[in-house]
């Protein structure tokens, strides 16, 4: 869930670290299962009570549930949804949308947070195309990072190859620490300059989150619900986050 951050940094003993690294496994399986659940037809509702029911047998909490008021056990956000779409049993999965699920695990205090971006059957080419990039714009973020790299570091590395591609960088939302809050500091903004900002020690656990538009990167807020985000120009947009630790030598990521 991409949000303000709202407490301090902080560097985690190898203890809490394992305890960190089991939540993500629960997530893993999730975003294993969710591949062949999520299909034509299904509701957004749905998906929300599978994946809290997972999190539920596995002996954790939904980290989002009532989180600021969020009504929602995950966030689910179909096509030009960018982020925080509430779960109703009204929004039915068609054929060729893509549909954005924002998980929370709470495991023994404390949190991991991922999304995926998941095809709804056969999508179109520049659908394929935004979820592709968003995920490579991930990846080329944690490359080359570890202890001593800096926060701007992240952001422009998403932001040049978002842009590189055509893509709109939202930038009204941010990745964060994460640990016994599900945000803490830094924010980790999608654009930037390497170089600038917070620099990383090990031991500090952060969510890196792309997300990233089809056309333009504006973005306007729901008045009705309070929560959703969606393009201003009503095309979609993919968002792609892991839970990942700082170490002195790179990145050991929790939920992939």
């Amino acid at each position: 869930m991409a949000t303000e951050t709202r407490s301090g940094i902080s560097i985690k003993t190898p203890e809490q670290i394992a305890q960190i690294r089991a939540s993500g496994k629960i997530m893993k399986e999730i975003f294993a299962l969710l591949k062949t659940f999520i299909k034509p037809g299904i509701t957004t509702k749905q998906i929300d009570k599978y994946v809290r029911d997972y999190i539920v047998k596995s002996g954790a909490k939904p980290s989002f549930y009532k989180l600021y008021g969020f009504p929602g056990n995950v966030c689910v956000s179909v096509n030009e949804e960018v982020v925080h779409g509430i779960p109703s049993d009204k929004r039915v999965l068609k054929e060729g949308d893509i549909v954005s699920v924002d998980i929370g695990v709470l495991l023994k205090g404390w949190h991991t947070d991922a999304c995926r971006t998941y095809p709804v059957g056969k999508i179109s080419p520049l659908k394929e195309k935004l979820i592709r990039v968003t995920e490579e714009c991930f990846f080329n973020a944690v490359k080359h990072l570890k202890a001593g790299s800096f926060v701007g570091d992240i952001g422009e590395a998403v932001q040049t190859h978002a842009e590189k591609n055509g893509f709109g960088v939202v930038k009204e939302l941010q990745g964060h620490g994460i640990g016994r809050d599900v945000h803490e500091e830094p924010g980790i903004p999608n654009f930037g300059k390497a170089g600038k900002g917070v620099q990383f020690k090990a031991g500090m656990t952060i969510c890196i989150e792309p997300m990233i538009n089809a056309g333009t990167a504006n973005v306007d807020f729901s008045v009705e619900d309070g929560w959703t985000c969606t393009t201003s120009d009503g095309l979609p947009s993919a968002h792609y986050e892991n839970t990942l630790l700082i170490t002195e030598t790179g990145v050991e990521i929790f939920t992939m």
